[in-house]
């Protein structure tokens, strides 16, 4: 996601350029009778049942003779009503300074299970771990089947930080940051993380990955460069220093989400608010695709997916409807096998010309794993439309219960 400005959306997620999405700084970006987890970001899971309330059964997790013993993962996927798999492929904001009644809502009908921090709020750290409570004080056996949240925030530094105040460091720029070192930055986001982690908070929407292609174009270039966004002019570079911020995050115990993939260091608008947003350089095998797998060579959990068009890889589709960008280059290609996140699918000016259905059902279809909503409001019609859907084609349904499987793991640690 990205800033766009001081009121704007900020995610907790990738694509948020700027917060949560991919443009620029717009403040815009996880069983039952599982162990708890000791990776980063894994929330602590407790045992669940499945609502009665909910309309669609769930499946048996009860194995064949001879067959392994299914996975904690396997066994909350089970658990769970297609409605609350469903729940699990959503990250809805929730404004910093407190939840409004359209989060609670999608939080506590609609299931979802997983939701960022958005805006900006400088209370400081009492505060913030108080709305948190309030977010994961949700979970229950009928909301997501006990299924602990994911918490996120945007917290890169610079012009999108959406956390501030009493307890919380100020953290520059990636640019500024990169003039400290690897070695430094790694040392500085342990501190960051470790505030965001004491508040709740256990996902962290950075580091931005994309590669400005210069210093002179930078100010150009709106979702990043424009905000100093950037680690660097040079893939290598981006590469240790953005990735050395991801390792820190990883040491404090929150899991950092990597964005943009493919990179939106060649563009010019910025896609939180300008449609029709397209890169009409960047290939299948570019070189600025080196920062993201190195990521992943690294154990990245999450990916952020950006909303541009990519006209040397698929003009046709605006990346987190791509098959091509999320499939074919970030599975196959780099071996990823974590949460492909989208940017900002609500809010974002880019996504103007498809519903908020289509919006929903374009992006796991084509690959998604969880989809980033700045806007709670949008969360009925795309939850509805998704449970339809996979009640109706058994292909869609099995692509949802792979990501809500997909998602559960890393909520497992695994």
């Amino acid at each position: 996601m990205s800033i766009v400005a001081a009121g704007a959306f900020v995610a907790v997620a990738s694509g948020c350029s700027a917060g949560t999405g991919s443009g620029g700084p717009s403040s815009a970006a996880e069983t039952s009778q599982a162990p708890a987890s000791s990776s980063p970001g894994a929330p602590t899971s407790t045992t669940s049942t499945p609502s009665p309330a909910t309309s669609s059964a769930p499946t048996s997790a009860t194995p064949s003779p001879g067959a392994e013993a299914p996975s904690p993962a396997e066994q909350q996927l089970a658990a769970l009503s297609l409605e609350q798999r469903v729940g699990q492929l959503f990250m809805v904001a929730a404004k910093a300074t407190g939840a409004e009644p359209g989060t609670m809502e999608a939080l506590k009908k609609y299931h979802a299970g997983n939701v960022y921090l958005s805006g900006r709020s400088k209370a400081g750290t009492s505060a913030t771990a108080a709305v948190v409570s309030s977010l994961t004080g949700t979970v229950s056996p009928a909301t997501t089947g006990g299924v602990p949240l994911f918490v996120a925030t945007d917290q890169e530094g610079g012009f999108v930080q959406v956390l501030s105040g009493p307890g919380f460091s100020t953290i520059p720029t990636a640019l500024v940051q990169a003039s400290s070192g690897a070695a430094k930055i790694r040392a500085d986001a342990t501190v960051w993380g470790r505030e965001l982690l004491g508040v709740g908070v256990n996902v962290n929407l950075a580091p931005v990955l994309d590669t400005v292609t210069s210093p002179q174009f930078a100010p150009s270039n709106g979702p990043i460069g424009h905000f100093q966004r950037e680690y660097g002019f040079a893939p290598d570079t981006v590469s240790e220093l953005g990735n050395a911020f991801a390792d820190g995050m990883k040491d404090a115990g929150v899991a950092p989400v990597v964005k943009h993939f493919p990179g939106l260091g060649r563009v010019v608008p910025n896609t939180d608010v300008t449609s029709h947003v397209r890169d009409s350089t960047t290939t299948r095998t570019d070189p600025a695709l080196g920062p993201f797998k190195a990521a992943v060579a690294q154990g990245a959990k999450w990916v952020m997916i950006s909303n541009a068009f990519y006209d040397k890889i698929d003009p046709a589709n605006i990346a987190p409807f791509s098959p091509m960008v999320m499939d074919t280059m970030l599975r196959g290609d780099a071996g990823f096998k974590g949460i492909v996140l989208s940017d900002d699918l609500c809010s974002a000016a880019q996504l103007e010309a498809w519903s908020d259905a289509d919006r929903a059902l374009n992006f796991f279809g084509a690959g998604g794993t969880m989809l980033v909503c700045a806007d709670p409001a949008s969360i009925p019609a795309m939850h509805q439309a998704v449970v339809k859907k996979a009640q109706a084609d058994p292909a869609f349904r099995a692509r949802i219960d792979a990501a809500a499987l997909t998602v559960l793991r890393v909520k497992n640690g695994q």
